[in-house]
C-alpha cells in the first residue's frame, strides 16, 4: 500500500469523523459501509462515560470533531510532504503504549506508524478500550490492505524493533528500563501554561477557559498553570471564566473541588475561589484537578527565558502575546497534525529510526 493510498484511507476517516460533533450526530452516507460503522461508533459514545467517567459524551465529541478538522487531505499532505518515505523497505514493527486520560489520546501516534507504512502493536490503556479498534476495523474495512497492521494486545509485548510508550514520571523509569535497548520515544509528565499579560479581552480569557476545563483538565495541552503580572486583577479572569461554571455540577468534578478545597483550607493554605475552579499561587506546573496554580512574574522576556529553560516539563504554551511556539487561547486542545507531544517528531523517529531497527 503507497503513502498516498493511505492518506486517502486516514481522509476518509475524517470524512466519517464529521458526522459527529457537540452540535449534531447525523448519519450523511446511507451506504452499507457507514451504516456499519456509524451505528457502532454512535453506540460506543453513548457507552463511554460507562466505561471511563471522564468520558463525557460532549468531550468525547470534542475528540472527535477535533480530529475530523485535522484529518483533511491538505493537512495530510502538507504534513507528509517535509519527509521521506523509503516505501521499498519491509515494514516494522512499533509497540505502542498509549495512555487514557482523555479520549483518543493514543490515535496520533497509531496515525504516525501507520502512515509511515509500518506496523503497530499496541497495548492500549484500560481507561481507553474501545475506540481504537474500531477505527482500526474502520480502516481495513476501507482498505484490506491495513489487515495485519495493527495488533492489540495486553500480554507482555515481544517481537517489536520500536517503542513508543506514554506514562507518568514514574512509568517512565520502568520504560525505560525495559525498552532502553531498542530505538524508543518514551513520555513523561508534561503540563501546559498560560501567560496573561492583563491587555486581553474578556472574549481572549474566555477561550483560555476552554484550555483549562475542556476534558476537566486531564490532558497534558490542558492549560494547569498561569503567569500572571503583578498586582493583576483576577476578577476580570474569573468573570470570564463563568460562562464554563456548569463544570461544578458534574459529580466526579464536584467531589475533586470539595476535596482539593478542604485540604488547602485545612493546611492553611490562600486560594481565591469562584465555587468551580480554585486558584493558588504554587511554583509548581502539575495542579489537581479543578485547581490552576499561578506564579507571578515581573518581565515579559525573562519569564519566556525561565519556561524555555524549563521545557521539559512543558507541553505548550498559551498566549496571545505574538511569539514563535505560542498557541493562541482556545486552540491547545486542537493540535495540528505536526504538533508532535513532547516536541519528538514521531515521524522523523519513524523516518531515521529504519536505518537501525
Amino acid at each position: 500500500m503507497k503513502l498516498e493510498q493511505r492518506k486517502e484511507a486516514f481522509a476518509k476517516l475524517g470524512v466519517f469523523f464529521k458526522q459527529f460533533s457537540n452540535s449534531k450526530i447525523e448519519k450523511t452516507d446511507n451506504s452499507e459501509f457507514n451504516t456499519l460503522f456509524f451505528d457502532a461508533f454512535k453506540m460506543q459514545i453513548e457507552r463511554a462515560q460507562e466505561f471511563n467517567g471522564w468520558f463525557t459524551k460532549n468531550n468525547v465529541l470534542t475528540a472527535i470533531e477535533s480530529w475530523s478538522n485535522a484529518l483533511s487531505i491538505d493537512n495530510l499532505n502538507k504534513w507528509t510532504s517535509k519527509y521521506s518515505f523509503n516505501e521499498n523497505t519491509e515494514p516494522k514493527t512499533v509497540a505502542i503504549i498509549m495512555a487514557g486520560n482523555i479520549p483518543l489520546v493514543g490515535f496520533h501516534d497509531l496515525l504516525c506508524v501507520l502512515i509511515t507504512g509500518n506496523k503497530a502493536l499496541v497495548k492500549l490503556s484500560s481507561h481507553d478500550k474501545h475506540f481504537l479498534p474500531l477505527i482500526v476495523k474502520y480502516l481495513e474495512h476501507y482498505n484490506p490492505s491495513f489487515k495485519n497492521s495493527v495488533t492489540f494486545t495486553q500480554e507482555k509485548l515481544t517481537n517489536f524493533d520500536a517503542v513508543i510508550a506514554t506514562g507518568s514520571n514514574n512509568t517512565a523509569r520502568y520504560f525505560e528500563h525495559y525498552f532502553g535497548k531498542y530505538p524508543n520515544i518514551i513520555r513523561k509528565n508534561r503540563n501546559s501554561v498560560a501567560i496573561i499579560t492583563g491587555k486581553e479581552t474578556n472574549e481572549e480569557l474566555e477561550a483560555l477557559g476552554e484550555d483549562i476545563f475542556l476534558y476537566f483538565g486531564l490532558g497534558c495541552r490542558s492549560v494547569s498553570k498561569l503567569f500572571v503580572p503583578k498586582n493583576y486583577n483576577f476578577d476580570l479572569l474569573f468573570n470570564a471564566l463563568y460562562k464554563y461554571n456548569d463544570i461544578i455540577n458534574y459529580k466526579k468534578y464536584e467531589n475533586n473541588y470539595d476535596y482539593n478545597k478542604a485540604v488547602y483550607l485545612m493546611s492553611m493554605f490562600k486560594i481565591l475561589e469562584n465555587g468551580f475552579v480554585m486558584l493558588k499561587e504554587d511554583s509548581s506546573y502539575s495542579s489537581p484537578i479543578a485547581t490552576v496554580f499561578y506564579e507571578h512574574y515581573d518581565d515579559f522576556e525573562i519569564l519566556t527565558k525561565k519556561l524555555k529553560a524549563e521545557s521539559e516539563q512543558i507541553q505548550c504554551i498559551a498566549s496571545n502575546e505574538n511569539v514563535v511556539d505560542f498557541v493562541k487561547f482556545g486552540k491547545t486542545q486542537h493540535p495540528k497534525l505536526w504538533n508532535y507531544a513532547d516536541n519528538v517528531d514521531t515521524i522523523e523517529f519513524l523516518t531515521k529510526s529504519s536505518d537501525f531497527f
